[in-house]
Formats: structure tokens, sequence, C-alpha cells
């Protein structure tokens, strides 16, 4: 990476306006054109510096208020099946095993879904209990967001 790499990266680091030309502050900001910042983040992303080029929505200023995680008490033998399944739905943005501890904590497969209100999320975790065969599921609703902070630290 190069200097200009580097300034690409940090003047990305805090996201990038959603416009026609998004590319076109940060072509400013860096003294090259458009088609160089993007050849360039191509290059990052083909020789692995980058892993991906995404976006990172604000949940709540689009409405998402009903973050959730659900926990599921799934059998060791489905775990995968159950996982797979779940993983499918646009709703679900995490979906992970975890250990149980006996007598304390039974659940051991976790999702992550988001929803525009509680009782949505309700009805969105029913929903895919049924469609899993599960019964045993818990909803926990997040209180509060947490400051979010971008992932990139390069200074240039």
């Amino acid at each position: 990476m190069d200097k200009i790499d580097k300034a690409i990266l940090h003047a990305m680091q805090d996201g990038i306006l959603m416009l026609k030309e998004p590319f076109a502050e940060v072509a400013k900001k860096t003294g090259i054109s458009q088609d160089e910042v993007i050849d360039r983040l191509k290059r990052l992303i083909s020789e692995g510096v980058m892993r991906r080029f995404g976006v990172s929505v604000n949940q709540r200023k689009i409405g998402i208020t009903a973050n959730a995680l659900v926990v599921w008490k799934v059998p060791q033998n489905r775990v995968e099946e159950v996982g797979k399944t779940m993983s499918s739905y646009r709703e679900i943005t995490h979906c992970y095993e975890r250990q149980t501890i006996p007598g304390k904590w039974k659940y051991n497969l976790f999702t992550v879904i988001h929803e525009y209100d509680h009782e949505s999320g309700k009805q969105f975790a029913k929903k895919l209990s049924k469609a899993v065969g599960l019964k045993e599921y818990m909803v926990l609703f997040s209180v509060k967001q947490l400051k979010r902070t971008s992932v990139a630290t390069l200074k240039p």
C-alpha cells in the first residue's frame, strides 16, 4: 500500500455519502480521479488488503429499533441444519453456536434479528420457531444502542 491507498482508506473509514457518485469526495480529498479511487479499491480487495466493501446502515435512522438476540435450545444433531435454515432469512444478521452451561444456560444457538418494533420481532421469532420445529427459545431485546465505530484504523 502506498500513501494514496492509505489516504483513500482514511477518507472512507467513517463512511461515504449515498450519492450518484459516492467516490467524488474521496477523489477530491486524495487528489485523484474517481476512476482511480475505484481501481485502487478493486486492487486492494484482489490483493487481500481489504476483505470486502459493504454498507453499514444506521438502523435507528431508518426506523429499525427492535434488535434482539434470540437464543435457541437445539439438539446437537440438528445444529448445522437449523443454523443453515436460520441463516437463509434476511432478518438474521448473525447465527452462531455457543456452549451450554449445565443447570445454568441451556441455549446453544444464537441469532440476531432486526425489526421495526418488538411485536414484529416476537412474531418473526415465532415464525422461525415453526419453520425449524423448535419450541425452546427466548427473545432478548437490546435496551440501547452502543457507540458504533468503523473497523478501519489506518491513518495516512
